[in-house]
């Protein structure tokens, strides 16, 4: 997966209306970023490297597992897949999100 493709898959998992109600940022290194602004109405879904309340650095290849239900977020925190800095309780949301 490349990152616009999941930026189009995390947009339309997100859809307008979010339950983040924060930022969140994937920060996948050298492939860029994507971040979920849950915070505004509508919720939307870029590639602008900004600060969030949350972010979130792993890979693509990590992120993709991730949105296809095939690695659980906590499971990939617990491995080391993911490292979580931030406000950790809009990471605890992320599960409602993908």
């Amino acid at each position: 997966m490349d990152l616009p493709t999941a930026t189009t898959a995390l947009r339309n998992k997100v859809g307008s209306s979010s339950e983040l109600g924060a930022t969140l940022k994937f920060d996948c290194g050298d492939d860029g970023v994507i971040v979920i602004d849950g915070a505004s109405s509508p919720s939307a879904v870029d590639n602008t490297n900004r600060d969030t309340d949350c972010t979130i650095a792993l890979s693509l290849t990590t992120l993709a597992e991730m949105m296809s239900g095939e690695l659980d977020p906590m499971n990939a925190f617990m491995t080391g897949k993911i490292t979580v800095s931030g406000d950790m309780g809009v990471a605890l949301k992320l599960q409602s999100v993908l």
